[in-house]
């Protein structure tokens, strides 16, 4: 039995089930209107119920270090159960409840609860993955965190199915056994390596309001949180610049149904393939620098064109406004695997589960700016989709003085 206690059985096989399991809360999309036409509310108010799930995420991760540190058993457990128990119970609330009763509930069962189950599942499998890869941090943290991002083309295909057969509720009751067996296995086989002893300090010198006096956690912080909050204000509009590009032409329902499959594929792409080119690297925060410029450039691009036409209907702009969105999930994707190992870089990996979650913080408040910013501006300016690219490009050239100046490059040991 000795021979299957190895990093891919301990480590990455668990991450990936934890992880495939948390990710589908980037399936929303497929269900909202669903959920919003069955309890009577407005899709936008509904909306929240996401922004809630993302912002508990980041918390709970935030505060969740010390756990993760001393017992990733007891923390993979919490997570199997209050991420299934979200889900579950966002079924019952749209079944049984309608109107403002049912919107409570599910901010309650899927913003509140099944948010920390995520926040807590995304921090676990982290530390564990990066002491059996120990020489490739960047591929180990890739491979889990590539199951979060996965996770949305995996499931999208499926929920449409269960929702066409079994309507909304018994779709949520259904994943939420899925995902309850799949979690629950990772956390029965997840283990850190042979020999490995977490010190129980019993004076923690680690105080969060330190770290944000740290000149580079806090240029990681902000980048982490521009790239989160510009990913999200164009990521969750995938659809409406998609309308907006292919209006009038044929091809329209067809890419419509492919192009957020296609999008997920990159952002989980992005997740191995950016984490893993920072194993290669002399600097892992160059990777960070080329996320940056490639979205500066290719929003610059999408620009161009919508500027001066407001959104031209050519297969020519269709494909620029695809490649905006594909680049724009392929920095995404890879500002989240590559930060642990350059987190570790810079701490070591001492407090790196602390660290890691804290750093966290920044996607819960992504998670509240992100989408309502777009939603905001387009109030605003009458629904002209080119003053969020406006907005997202101010943003990304701010994240790249910041990845300069601040985070720099790390210092001679």
């Amino acid at each position: 039995m000795k021979s299957l206690s190895n990093k891919w059985t301990r480590a990455a096989i668990p991450a990936l089930l934890i992880h495939c399991s948390i990710g589908t809360v980037y399936c929303w999309s497929t269900f909202k209107e669903a959920i919003a036409t069955k309890i009577g509310m407005s899709t936008f108010a509904v909306g929240w119920a996401f922004s809630l799930a993302i912002f508990f995420l980041g918390m709970s991760a935030a505060f969740a270090g010390k756990m993760v540190e001393k017992d990733i058993h007891k923390s993979s457990l919490i997570s199997c159960i209050c991420f299934t128990l979200g889900m579950i119970g966002t079924g019952i609330s749209i079944q049984f409840l309608t109107g403002w009763v049912a919107l409570i509930a599910i901010f309650l069962c899927y913003g509140c609860i099944m948010g920390i189950g995520l926040g807590v599942g995304y921090l676990t499998p982290v530390k564990t993955l990066m002491l059996w890869f120990d020489k490739q941090k960047g591929l180990a943290t890739g491979i889990s965190i590539m199951g979060f991002g996965l996770a949305k083309a995996i499931a999208t295909p499926l929920m449409e199915l269960l929702q066409g057969k079994f309507g909304i509720s018994w779709m949520f009751y259904i994943l939420g056994a899925i995902y309850f067996v799949m979690m629950f296995i990772g956390h029965l086989i997840l283990k850190k390596p042979e020999g490995w002893v977490e010190k129980d300090e019993k004076k923690d010198p680690f105080k969060f309001t330190d770290m944000f006096k740290d000149k580079v956690f806090l240029g990681i912080w902000l980048m982490f949180f521009i790239n989160i909050h510009c990913g999200l204000a164009l990521i969750t509009y995938e659809k409406q610049l998609l309308n907006t590009a292919f209006a009038g032409m044929a091809i329209l329902g067809a890419m419509i149904s492919i192009i957020p499959s296609v999008t997920a594929a990159f952002n989980a792409l992005g997740r191995i393939g950016y984490s893993t080119i920072s194993d290669k690297l002399k600097e892992r925060n160059t990777v960070y620098k080329i996320i940056f410029i490639s979205s500066i450039l290719i929003t610059l691009i999408a620009l161009i064109p919508f500027s001066i036409t407001n959104g031209p209907k050519s297969i020519v702009y269709g494909i620029i406004v695809i490649l905006l969105l594909v680049v724009v999930n392929l920095g995404y994707g890879g500002g989240f695997s590559t930060l642990p190992a350059l987190l570790s870089e810079r701490f070591g990996m001492k407090k790196i589960s602390k660290i890691h979650g804290l750093s966290l913080s920044a996607w819960a408040v992504a998670g509240l700016t992100g989408n309502n910013m777009s939603e905001i501006i387009l109030k605003l300016s009458g629904n002209k989709y080119d003053y969020i690219l406006f907005a997202t490009l101010g943003l990304y050239i701010i994240s790249l003085i910041i990845c300069i100046t601040m985070v720099g490059k790390k210092a001679n040991k």
